[in-house]
């Protein structure tokens, strides 16, 4: 049976309303929270999940988004796509973007816990990557944290980089990424924002109680590690650029 927190959720996004507070029907705890998720996913005909994104991993993020750590959130397949990406902005509510390092896992993690050189042992492939996100909420702090890792953390879709070659031998703590609208640049911050190394971001992952409700991380899911930036909102159409040292580059346009 459905919870009341996964119902209100679903039944905002088929009708592309923003989520209100959710009052009583909110998750209890952070625990309930990913329980409704898994709900949502299902509903979604999403698990296993295509992948997952990380939230609020930089300290930038967790002041902007009133989280006291990472949250965890899963990815859909019909929302990823390869670089470039195109999106109607007409589709999306309130959109945004982020500049976000991304992989694929070559082997399974399981849930619980885990060492950065046990996570990037898992990893099989690194890039570039852009998290379309959407500003689905008018009050974060009524809406509580529970709700908003319910509700997949903003999360929406993405768009994946060719990978890297030599990702091995780089210092991934040390990479810059920037990102530019219509060729602005609106953002930048290094690899060693996520929790002070990209893998220590996925070994974060592993043992979170999001990896936990969908048994764990599975060989070929991709994974935003978290936004270097904090999230750049759209005002309409245009064109985004994602950059990193040695990971390449991902692209996406708003039409």
């Amino acid at each position: 049976m459905t919870s009341r927190a996964a119902a209100a959720i679903l039944s905002a996004r088929e009708g592309r309303r923003i989520l209100l507070p959710l009052g009583p029907a909110s998750p209890a705890d952070v625990a309930a929270g990913y329980a409704a998720q898994r709900e949502v996913a299902e509903a979604l005909g999403a698990v296993p999940p295509a992948g997952f994104k990380i939230g609020a991993t930089t300290k930038q993020m967790q002041a902007y988004l009133g989280l006291a750590g990472p949250a965890a959130g899963f990815v859909a397949r019909e929302g990823l796509q390869r670089s470039p990406g195109s999106f109607r902005f007409d589709d999306l509510i309130a959109p945004g973007v982020e500049c976000e390092v991304g992989l694929r896992l070559g082997h399974d993690l399981p849930a619980g816990p885990c060492t950065r050189e046990q996570a990037a042992a898992a990893v099989a492939e690194v890039f570039a990557a852009i998290e379309i996100v959407e500003k689905r909420y008018t009050d974060l702090a009524e809406l509580g944290t529970p709700a908003l890792i319910a509700d997949q953390v903003f999360h929406r879709a993405g768009v994946l980089g060719a990978p890297a070659a030599g990702w091995r031998d780089a210092d991934l703590g040390a990479i810059r990424g920037r990102m530019t609208v219509d060729g602005a640049l609106r953002g930048e911050g290094a690899g060693a924002d996520l929790l002070g190394h990209p893998f220590e971001a996925l070994a974060w992952l592993a043992a979170s109680p999001g990896a936990a409700v969908f048994g764990g991380l599975k060989a070929g899911q991709v994974v935003f590690l978290g936004s270097v930036t904090p999230p750049i909102w759209l005002d309409g159409p245009c064109h985004v650029v994602v950059e990193f040292d040695l990971l390449g580059r991902a692209e996406a346009r708003f039409d």
